[in-house]
């Protein structure tokens, strides 16, 4: 996705803030932490991945279908990609 390019550093940034909630996860299970602080440090991660996800979906859907732009035939893939993708990802 070449939007992603111009992007970059949020995503990036994010990536890695999800990263340090993925390694604190690891670390509370390591630590012996509590049931409920892992479930919760479970459910952040799953949080940011599910809000990065919305963010990248949003995106193409911008770049990929909805530009008016676009040919037919290029929005047909778009959307086609897209909805390979939230297959994918609902699974």
């Amino acid at each position: 996705m070449s939007h992603t390019t111009a992007h970059r550093a949020p995503l990036v940034a994010r990536l890695r803030r999800i990263r340090g909630q993925v390694e604190g996860l690891e670390r509370a299970l390591e630590g012996g932490a509590t049931c409920s602080a892992v479930l919760q440090q479970a459910a952040a991660v799953r949080g940011a991945v599910n809000g990065l996800m919305a963010e990248l979906i949003e995106d193409h859907l911008h770049n990929h279908v909805a530009d008016p732009a676009l040919s037919a035939e290029a929005r047909a893939e778009g959307a086609a990609e897209l909805v390979d993708i939230i297959r994918r990802y609902g699974r």
